[in-house]
């Protein structure tokens, strides 16, 4: 039995000389040959803040620059970036209003009556605009509320609506 040296941690330990012959013997344990193999780095998650190994290659593939420990934090980071205008599929915004209204948060119900179930909830434009989805020109009302706004002028005085032109 010889005495070597550890490569990773420098520890002493023992080796039969025909393994050593053999190229074992190397590294003192199985922790210690792991890591002394590793040649990339850790990387800190871009979403949650949770610092992971990478090797090599992943850290020249990144197109971004970014990192992340799991593909859910990829994809929460990416449907933040990528919304609206931004996204691949985008082609007008004049039906995404609705998502626009809720991305802002907060109360969700009627504006008039105080219905809250969402399933009667509509999107109303102030200015009757369907092109401006600015969050101040969108609010929310239910299905009864919004046909008396527009065939009545039920709110008018309340500025839930603009005149017409």
């Amino acid at each position: 039995m010889s005495l070597v040296q550890c490569k990773t941690c420098t520890k002493e330990f023992y080796v039969k000389p025909s393994h050593q012959l053999l190229g074992y013997g190397i590294y003192c344990s199985r922790n210690c040959a792991h890591i002394g193999v590793r040649t990339g780095k850790r990387v800190v998650c871009t979403t949650c803040g949770k610092e992971t190994y990478r090797e090599p290659r992943s850290l020249t593939r990144s197109k971004s620059g970014t990192f992340f420990c799991t593909k859910r934090c990829q994809t929460l980071w990416r449907n933040r970036l990528y919304i609206g205008e931004k996204h691949s599929n985008w082609t007008t915004g004049k039906s995404s209003y609705r998502n626009i209204l809720k991305r802002v948060g907060g109360p969700r119900g009627c504006r008039l009556c105080g219905t809250s179930d969402e399933r009667v909830l509509a999107v109303h434009h102030i200015d009757r605009v369907r092109t401006n989805n600015t969050p101040d020109n969108l609010m929310w009302l239910c299905h009864n509320c919004h046909f008396l706004i527009h065939h009545y002028d039920v709110g008018l005085d309340q500025g839930f609506l603009k005149p017409r032109p």
